[in-house]
């Protein structure tokens, strides 16, 4: 690691993501095809780099949150199905057609937007519709089943715009309390039973869709013709009260250095704040390592990292680019290689409940200036570094 920064650094093991997927593939219904969720970055982990490995595992469908992300995709040579989950502005149709995207329409205000932008342009653009069957968020509202169906039709019937995909997505898939399974099943039974409507009068909806990780992984029988699967195909689990549900490996290692060891007195303080006060002799590792890298604030006093597999406490605050590690009785020198989290014990789901959070949100957190080292069939493969982006 002579080539690179070694002050903090994030290794993704690209083997871990094709291991998830053949995971992911052994539970799904065969009849059902895999839409690899790579949006935000991949969680994090890179989204080129994790397309390219899902394309070669026979992913063809991948999901994103926006055009940018949708094109860098295209821009990094990932040929398969491409669906933005979010909002598109109309007039960026071109971009649409040009790239090959399929575009989520959510409204019929926002379909009707889309299809004069393709009608004037004399294009096609593929799309899914998408229901609200009790997320809040974008869709189609369900609450008045008769009225949304209504609305579906007339989205159908527009100029300029082809419908190969229908879905919605689940609140509370990843909570197994009996309130929670009802209302998943409930949205569920809304989803089917809108689609059984637009059927009858004679719409075909292409590809039905509406489980997430945590769908995938809990109700089989809802998988229809896709699955999307995001977060454990990093190896990270939708909520820890999945644990054992499947074979995963978490694909991300977060590793930093010790960049000094110091000796402190009783009495003495550490960080900003005062804390945390040292109760007798304490021998104190600093690291490069910060929140503006994505290590919360919240972890002060109360996470660990490893050094050679021993926990190391979290003392006093965590500052914006460094942290500091009780390693008293330790022989801990400069140099010496810090796991954040990633290792057997100290995962990023692990870590997040210090935080009140989730896996997710640490990994997609990692900040741009930790440098992403790439690793397949045990050899490293890639690096991306904060120098290496274009402005």
């Amino acid at each position: 690691m002579t080539d690179f920064l070694k002050r903090t650094w994030a290794e993704v093991n690209l083997d871990h993501i094709a291991h998830n997927i053949d995971t992911v593939r052994s539970l799904v219904n065969p009849n059902a095809q895999i839409m690899g969720v790579v949006k935000a970055d991949g969680y994090g982990h890179g989204d080129v780099f994790a397309a390219r490995i899902l394309e070669r595992q026979g992913i063809h469908w991948f999901g994103v949150s926006n055009i940018e992300e949708a094109i860098s995709l295209r821009s990094g040579g990932i040929g398969g199905d491409i669906l933005i989950l979010g909002a598109t502005p109309p007039d960026m149709a071109p971009q649409l057609h040009e790239y090959r995207l399929t575009q989520t329409v959510y409204s019929l205000d926002f379909a009707k937007a889309l299809s004069m932008e393709a009608v004037t342009r004399e294009i096609t653009i593929p799309c899914h519709v998408k229901l609200d069957t009790g997320m809040g968020r974008l869709g189609l509202t369900l609450h008045h089943l008769d009225g949304a169906v209504r609305e579906a039709e007339q989205i159908f019937r527009l100029p300029g715009l082809t419908f190969t995909g229908i879905f919605t997505h689940f609140s509370v898939a990843d909570e197994p309390v009996p309130d929670s399974r009802a209302y998943t099943l409930d949205q569920f039974d809304r989803y089917m039973e809108c689609c059984r409507r637009l059927e009858a009068g004679g719409h075909r909806l292409g590809l039905k869709h509406c489980c997430n990780s945590a769908a995938t992984l809990c109700y089989p029988q809802m998988h229809l013709d896709m699955v999307r699967p995001g977060i454990i195909l990093y190896g990270l689990l939708p909520s820890l009260s999945l644990l054992g549900r499947a074979d995963l490996r978490p694909a991300m290692t977060l590793k930093t250095a010790v960049s000094m060891v110091k000796p402190l007195e009783k009495g003495d303080f550490v960080s900003y704040g005062r804390t945390y006060k040292a109760p007798g002799p304490v021998q104190v590792a600093t690291v490069p390592l910060g929140y503006a890298d994505g290590y919360f604030r919240q972890f002060s006093n109360r996470a660990h990292m490893l050094i050679g597999n021993h926990a190391a406490p979290v003392i006093g605050r965590v500052c914006m680019d460094q942290s500091m590690l009780d390693v008293t009785g330790r022989d801990v020198r400069v140099g010496d290689e810090v796991v954040v989290f990633g290792a057997d014990g100290l995962t990023a789901d692990d870590l997040a409940v210090h935080a009140d959070t989730i896996g997710y949100e640490l990994v997609c957190d990692i900040g741009k200036r930790v440098s992403r080292i790439y690793f397949q069939d045990g050899k490293r493969v890639a690096v991306t570094r904060y120098k290496d982006m274009e402005y």
